[in-house]
């Protein structure tokens, strides 16, 4: 798949790492849209990681990016929704396995984790790698449980 609608958010945590990756995105010529938060003042993760999953659930964005210290607050939210896939990533390979073995349709940074170098690279191998599907496709569909 390739991506040129991005979502993102972040929390308070996330945000200069956020702000960081738009600029990249954008040079690169992905449209994204913020979802904030839009500054460093402290706020609860899930009011930003919410309206970024909605928008890849329903199409609106081709895949999301989602930051919070840990990235694990981000993930746990996102994967809330059935049709998210989020991959909490802190290393390229960790995001190319995401991409393609799991489908993973937004992509979770751990901002205490990584350098902002490290969250570009991890970035472009999401943005980057195509689903394998196959033996890949048979397991994911097992991952729902039916509502």
């Amino acid at each position: 798949m390739k991506a040129n609608k991005l979502a993102i958010g972040s929390d308070h945590a996330g945000f200069e790492c956020k702000e960081d990756l738009i600029l990249w995105l954008q040079a690169r010529g992905l449209a994204v849209n913020d979802f904030g938060t839009y500054s460093t003042e402290s706020v609860d993760y899930a009011d930003f990681i919410h309206p970024v999953a909605d928008a890849v659930e329903k199409g609106e964005a081709d895949l999301g990016i989602i930051i919070c210290g840990s990235g694990n607050g981000a993930a746990i939210t996102a994967n809330k929704h059935q049709g998210i896939r989020a991959a909490l990533c802190w290393s390229e390979e960790i995001a190319r396995l995401g991409r393609s073995h799991n489908n993973a349709n937004i992509l979770a940074i751990p901002a205490r984790f990584v350098s902002q170098e490290e969250a570009r690279a991890i970035a472009g191998a999401f943005l980057e790698t195509a689903f394998e599907g196959g033996r890949h496709e048979r397991r994911i569909q097992k991952i729902p449980l039916g509502c």
